[in-house]
C-alpha cells in the first residue's frame, strides 16, 4: 500500500490522510491544548476522495496517522459506457477503465480524444479534471 506516516499534528486543510484504510481530503482540522491528564489532541475531519463520505479522527498531535501517495497521470479518453470511461494513459498507453466521474460539469466534459487528469491513490483510480 502506498502511505506514509506523518505526525498528527503537522496535517493541515487542504492535505490528504487516511481514515477506515479511505484516502481523504481534510476540510478542517482543530487541535486542543494539553490538559491535565495527557496531550494534545487534533481533530480532522475529511471527506473521501472515492465516496465523497465525511470521516473524522481524533488522534494525540504527537501521533502518527497515514497519508496517502497520490500518482497524478495524463490519459486520453477511448470510450464511454453508462458505468465507466476507458481511457490510455499518455505514458505507458496502457488501456484501463475507471469508474464514471460524479461530479456533473465533468462529467459533460468527457468525450473520446479528450484528455484527462487521472489520480492513483492506494491502488484506484479516479479522473480528477480536463485537461
Amino acid at each position: 500500500m502506498s502511505v506514509r506516516p506523518v505526525e498528527a499534528g503537522s496535517i493541515k486543510v487542504g492535505s490528504y490522510v487516511v481514515i477506515d484504510n479511505e484516502p481523504c481530503k481534510v476540510v478542517e482540522v482543530s487541535k486542543s491544548k494539553p490538559g491535565k491528564h495527557g496531550s494534545a489532541k487534533a481533530r480532522i475531519v475529511a471527506i473521501g476522495v472515492f465516496d465523497n463520505v465525511k470521516r473524522s479522527i481524533v488522534v494525540p498531535t504527537g501521533s502518527s496517522v497515514s497519508v496517502p501517495e497520490i500518482r497524478k497521470l495524463s490519459a486520453q479518453v477511448i470510450s464511454l459506457s453508462e458505468t465507466g470511461v476507458q481511457l490510455m494513459d499518455l505514458s505507458t498507453y496502457e488501456v484501463y477503465e475507471v469508474q464514471l466521474p460524479k461530479e456533473e460539469d465533468l462529467r459533460r466534459k468527457l468525450a473520446p480524444g479528450v484528455e484527462v487528469e487521472v489520480w492513483e491513490i492506494m491502488g484506484r483510480r479516479k479522473i480528477m479534471r480536463t485537461k
